[in-house]
């Protein structure tokens, strides 16, 4: 029987099998083959997406909108101030009215137990465009990233330096713990992932032959074949910047760090948006090693996948 995912929520790829996730990637590469050609499908042609924000955001809100609307669905933006969402109305009640006006939701702020609470409550499909805890559709893309580079990426080493408590540290973790894929954390001790999630992670890598590692030595970037960072200082924690700029001056990725690696192809990652100067230095982001942009792009190629699978049979 082919693999379905129709009617599936995406909270965390902790929920989904490696063949999905690898479904979903092969999907992504192939909605991007089509992108490329110029095709107009209308596959979602009659269907509506609510985009809740609580965080602003650039790549995931367009990524969603013009995925779907290029699709001839109709995607309806929704922040804070136009939506109750907990505030006089429960958000409970909330979902149970999404679900019944729409034919999915996508869902960006804080609590990851508000992404759950929507898909319990709303029975359509709810897609997790960042919370605190997790990041996946940022995951997919950067693996759809890493297999445009590298082909398979089982075996491969990607290495993320910086705040390893992040929802894109997380995700990262999930994913490569999923297909084999090593992944090292470089992160002072105090902004470990938190040991739950690694014991996770380390079980689903005993299966795919994945090593995770995490340590505060930055000399651990030997043999990588990806060198990943983000913000010091994520959305919400804008109190702690000079703490984290302090902690996290020794992590910044610049040209020496990217030499280290000893691999004349490693890459560069990155989410953005980027503090040039901070995590990174604007001669690797801007050089040739990077593909920042495209993982920028790949952001609505596999949003528009995962869409695919969880709304049409």
């Amino acid at each position: 029987m082919p693999l379905s995912l129709y009617g599936r929520s995406l909270l965390t790829l902790l929920d989904y099998s490696p063949d999905e996730i690898r479904f979903l990637l092969k999907l992504s590469a192939k909605v991007k083959a089509e992108a490329k050609k110029g095709r107009i499908l209308r596959r979602f042609q009659g269907k509506t997406l609510a985009l809740l924000f609580e965080k602003r955001s650039t790549r995931t809100r367009c990524a969603f909108e013009t995925a779907f609307g290029e699709e001839g669905g109709h995607p309806v933006f929704l922040s804070t101030a136009d939506i109750q969402l907990g505030s006089k109305e429960s958000l409970e009640d909330t979902a149970r009215v999404l679900g019944r006006m729409f034919s999915a939701i996508q869902f960006r702020g804080f609590k990851q137990e508000t992404a759950e609470v929507l898909a319990k409550y709303s029975q359509v499909p709810v897609y997790n465009g960042l919370t605190d805890l997790y990041h996946p559709t940022q995951a997919l893309a950067d693996l759809l990233t890493l297999e445009e580079s590298f082909g398979d990426v089982k075996g491969k080493t990607l290495v993320f330096t910086g705040d390893g408590r992040n929802n894109v540290a997380r995700s990262l973790m999930v994913i490569c713990s999923k297909l084999g894929t090593n992944f090292t954390v470089i992160t002072p001790a105090e902004l470990n992932p938190d040991e739950e999630l690694q014991k996770k992670c380390r079980s689903l890598a005993s299966a795919s032959g994945a090593i995770i590692t995490v340590t505060s030595d930055i000399n651990a970037v030997t043999g990588a074949d990806a060198l990943y960072t983000d913000v010091w200082t994520s959305m919400g924690e804008e109190d702690k910047k000079d703490e984290r700029v302090k902690l996290l001056t020794p992590y910044q990725v610049n040209q020496k760090l990217m030499d280290k690696t000893g691999k004349k192809n490693t890459i560069f990652l990155h989410c953005l948006p980027a503090v040039k100067g901070e995590e990174v230095t604007a001669d690797v982001i801007d050089g040739p090693q990077s593909k920042a942009w495209d993982q920028a792009e790949n952001r609505k190629h596999t949003i528009k996948a995962v869409m695919l699978a969880t709304l049409i049979k």
